[in-house]
């Protein structure tokens, strides 16, 4: 058996966030569902995309925490909201669900700063600048809302430029 080279705490926090980004993987799969039978086809492959890149983070750790010898644990999940009022408020539940990941990210940060953990302080500084991105990514988008407005026209625009990101995040960096 591998020795466990992180804390029991930084076990638990690392455990927690892998059920977070589950849970996230499923919201945005649940969002991505509405979005598709709502008519929404952009802001479909948009959530459908992200759904996959939170699978990704939930596996990252997953992988950390076995190669730390801690042993990830996969726990159930929450079921996601299946319906939303609007465009704009499932992107305003987007948004607080990665504020939310974003205060889990940083209560791991301090844990490792003060377990003297470099190593997990320096896998996790690459979830701290994703997650500058991503709450940035949805506050952009809800600015569109007031920038170019709420009517069908605005709100098809924002399909649009959710389709546009959509395909942009699924080609292969140069």
């Amino acid at each position: 058996m591998i020795r466990m080279k992180i804390s029991a705490k930084m076990k638990k926090a690392l455990n927690d966030q892998v059920r977070l980004e589950a849970d996230a993987t499923n919201n945005y799969l649940a969002m991505a569902s509405w979005c598709e039978v709502t008519g929404y086809e952009g802001a479909a492959n948009y959530f459908y995309s992200q759904s996959d890149e939170e699978r990704t983070h939930m596996l990252k750790i997953v992988h950390y925490l076995n190669d730390m010898g801690a042993i990830a644990t996969i726990s159930a999940t929450k079921a996601p909201a299946t319906s939303h009022k609007s465009l704009e408020t499932l992107i305003k539940a987007a948004l607080k669900n990665e504020q939310a990941v974003t205060k889990a990210i940083h209560k791991m940060v301090e844990i490792s700063q003060r377990d003297k953990d470099h190593s997990t302080y320096a896998f996790l500084e690459w979830f701290v600048n994703e997650q500058v991105q991503e709450e940035t990514k949805f506050e952009t988008l809800l600015q569109k809302f007031d920038l170019i407005g709420r009517d069908k026209l605005a709100i098809n625009e924002i399909d649009k430029l959710l389709a546009a990101q959509a395909t942009a995040s699924a080609e292969p960096a140069a």
